[in-house]
């Protein structure tokens, strides 16, 4: 089996969101199916249908979410020091078309959120920096074109 490499904060939030589908959206629904039963024909039955549905999503993101955790290598991104592009790795970039400064860690599949700085070990832009060090320049294929970036910062936390 492949293991999934993530931050231990990543690790963490699935955790959190297991124990949150199990021990509360789980019995919402289960409630709601109860209630939409007790209103009798369940073949013309809206409210039953919805809740069934909802019962198999929320079963299937549990189900999901265990299997990542089964195979999770958390990595302790405090531990880890250098100057090269590597997982865990926040990352400051200049774009070399308008200046801009952005600031990037690379983390796990699971965890990756641009709004709050996080980028995907899969993504484009984290598969171009791995293996640089400061001062290299980096191409990343974006929908809207090209993009060139240079390295201002590697740090671990």
């Amino acid at each position: 089996m492949e293991r999934i490499p993530m931050t231990a904060e990543g690790h963490q939030a699935l955790v959190e969101e297991v124990k949150f589908l199990k021990s509360i959206e789980r019995p919402r629904i289960i409630k709601a199916i109860a209630e939409a039963r007790a209103h009798g024909d369940l073949s013309e039955n809206a409210e039953y249908h919805a809740a069934k549905e909802q019962q198999g999503l929320n079963e299937s993101r549990v189900q999901e979410l265990e299997d990542k955790l089964s195979r999770a290598e958390v990595i302790d991104v405090s531990k880890l020091s250098g100057d090269t592009v590597k997982f865990g790795a926040i990352v400051t970039l200049v774009d070399e078309d308008t200046e801009e400064e952005v600031k990037y860690q690379i983390v796990g599949e699971m965890e990756g959120d641009v709004k709050k700085g996080k980028v995907s070990i899969t993504s484009p832009i984290a598969r171009a920096m791995i293996g640089k060090t400061v001062g290299d320049a980096v191409e990343v294929n974006t929908p809207g074109g090209g993009k060139s970036y240079e390295i201002l910062k590697v740090s671990f936390k």
